[in-house]
């Protein structure tokens, strides 16, 4: 079977690996097929046998390849690819379309994402920004009733007036004809024959069905389709989804133009004009189909910055989180040289201290520099100089800095006493989803997607069986802070700012790991946090993702979870004076690393949201 691209060319040893992927669609689902596990038949409308979970794992080491989501139906299916001869970014759009299926609350066609790739052949590292975009009838007061006061933010939440123009489905395609060598009618199909035939519901499925279930209620067609016979689904329950297999459909037949001038289209502008309620009225969105039409994928040139001889190479804006953690690992380094003391030789309670006052400081200078705007100084922000400005004037290695912390000038001026102003925390996503990937060839993609909150705006497209985002909820209602310019208030088009953080590590040019997680503006400290437990704590990858948690994001408190806040760490970091407050779980992230043996590690969740899913092609 031949590559299909439409505006790179194919390098030959792209065309080499394409030659194999013809047996893709019969591997997937063979992988995916089996006996019908013993499972209550429920929810969903008939569509064949239902298919089995596979057997999940938090980490593994072997060849071939190797694949990390939160999800054992994804990681499956992006091992099938790999195993057919597909690579990294063929593994991972059928990867994530099958998460669209599996966590439909996190991710899916309703929303957008982040993609970074990575070619080991060209060296060439590409950012896909699919993030989704207001309407081009928004300005500045949209979220505003009229008298410069913000909307109350529960009602514009589950409302069409949350819902931005969708990225994911010109993301996969993009991704698909660009980097792959599989038609995206193959990547889409294992997704297809799942939401047709069923999953086995497990335990984050239903508990966050509970959780949403009373909003869902407000929405007949999601209550139809989520809270079939209207009642929550249970683990161990098999989950049908026959609209959104129509929908997986449509996009293999005509691609993201089924999204942009398609039925479905039509349908998603009429469903965000015109939500359909049961008892309660919710406000209208502003969406049509000239937005869909006007959508595009951008290309724009990744962040870059050294970390103990690393090259970490991230999103730039819309994303905040390549630049915040970039300006995260300056400071760190910058740490070092005030105390005389390396991040890898101090105690555990220094360790966490250090990443708590680096992350405050970055999202310092996040919320004031960076939006969908021109003139971000992203340059600055993630230059050694501007790191050791901001540490010079702030750090004290014994005692956490008052909160919020000043935002900074990365103005390229750079001494020890330049601090400006504050600002405070923001709201940002939080039903989001991340996956890893690796090739055979050392291809690595890193995808962060998502819908926004859990369970998106609630609101299901009719017949199509999938939520729609509330993305547009990222922007800043009104100035966060007042006589300071805000980067992230909405306007015709503008993408709103996100703290999705996907991450490929480089070393002399060639691809060592990736790494990502969900878990809103958690994602940056998450991120942060697995790398330098990496790193710098010289822990392996499934315990660097396990470690417990601390999030300072320049908030009045520090998010920590149990295990730091309910112990000797806990009353130590308490000591420096952090207000901490117990999170039950931060983040859901995965991560590849690829061995200098040719050996690839995936590495997942052990507990958080129930474990991750992580596997190679060839286990050793």
């Amino acid at each position: 079977m031949a590559a299909r691209r439409t505006t790179a060319p194919t390098s030959p040893a792209r065309r080499r690996r394409a030659t194999a992927v013809g047996a893709a669609v019969v591997l997937v689902a063979g992988a995916l097929a089996g006996a019908a596990p013993a499972a209550a038949e429920r929810p969903g409308g008939r569509g064949g046998d239902p298919v089995p979970a596979p057997p999940a794992a938090p980490g593994a080491v072997g060849t071939g390849g190797a694949v990390a989501t939160v999800d054992p139906y994804a990681t499956q299916a992006g091992l099938d690819v790999l195993a057919a001869g597909g690579n990294a970014a063929d593994a991972a759009v059928a990867a994530a379309a099958v998460l669209g299926v599996v966590e439909p609350y996190s991710a899916g066609i309703g929303g957008g994402g982040f993609f970074l790739h990575h070619d080991a052949e060209t060296g060439v590292t590409t950012a896909l920004d699919g993030r989704e975009t207001a309407p081009a009838t928004y300005d500045e007061t949209t979220f505003t009733d009229g008298e410069g006061r913000a909307l109350p933010f529960a009602d514009v939440v589950g409302s069409g007036l949350s819902v931005g123009a969708p990225g994911t489905p010109a993301t996969w395609e993009k991704a698909a004809d660009e980097l792959g060598t599989m038609p995206l009618a193959d990547l889409l199909r294992p997704a297809r024959d799942l939401a047709r035939r069923g999953f086995v519901v497990d335990p984050t499925f239903s508990a966050q069905t509970a959780a949403n279930a009373e909003r869902f209620r407000v929405f007949p067609e999601t209550a139809k389709v989520y809270l079939p016979g209207g009642e929550v689904p249970q683990a161990g329950d098999v989950f049908r989804n026959p609209g959104m297999a129509r929908a997986y459909d449509e996009l293999m037949r005509d691609g993201a133009a089924a999204l942009s001038d398609g039925r479905m289209g039509a349908a998603v502008v009429r469903t965000a004009r015109n939500p359909r309620t049961t008892g309660k009225e919710v406000y209208r969105g502003e969406l049509t189909r000239a937005d869909l039409q006007a959508y595009e994928v951008r290309t724009p040139e990744p962040v870059r910055s050294d970390y103990r001889g690393l090259e970490v190479v991230g999103m730039p804006v819309p994303s905040s989180g390549g630049i915040a953690i970039a300006e995260t690992l300056n400071l760190l380094e910058a740490y070092d040289g005030l105390t005389g003391e390396a991040l890898p030789d101090v105690a555990e309670d220094a360790y966490l201290h250090r990443f708590a006052e680096a992350s405050a400081t970055a999202f310092a200078d996040r919320n004031r520099w960076v939006g969908d705007v021109e003139g971000v100084p992203t340059a600055e922000l993630v230059s050694q100089g501007f790191a050791d400005e901001r540490a010079c004037g702030l750090f004290d290695a014994d005692v956490a800095a008052p909160r919020p912390i000043p935002f900074g000038s990365p103005d390229g001026d750079y001494a020890c006493d330049a601090d400006a102003g504050s600002t405070a925390l923001t709201r940002d996503d939080h039903g989001t989803t991340h996956l890893t990937v690796a090739d055979a060839s050392g291809d690595v993609v890193s995808y962060t997607l998502t819908i926004e909150q859990t369970g998106g705006s609630g609101i299901t497209v009719p017949g199509y069986g999938f939520l729609l985002n509330n993305e547009l909820t990222d922007f800043n209602f009104v100035p966060v802070t007042a006589g300071v310019p805000d980067p992230n208030l909405p306007g015709p088009g503008k993408r709103p700012r996100s703290s999705m953080a996907p991450t490929v590590v480089l070393q002399d040019g060639v691809a060592v790991g990736g790494l990502g997680s969900p878990g809103g503006a958690t994602i940056i400290t998450t991120v942060g946090q697995v790398l330098t437990g990496y790193v710098d704590r010289d822990l392996p990858v499934v315990d660097a993702i396990a470690a417990p948690r601390i999030s300072s994001r320049n908030g009045a408190t520090t998010q920590a979870e149990p295990a730091i806040t309910d112990g000797p760490l806990g009353a130590a970091l308490t000591a420096r004076g952090h207000r901490l407050a117990t999170s039950a779980e931060i983040g859901a992230a995965t991560a590849v690393r690829l061995l200098p043996d040719g050996r690839v590690e995936a590495g997942a969740e052990t507990t958080r949201r129930g474990g991750g899913a992580a596997g190679v092609v060839d286990p050793s």
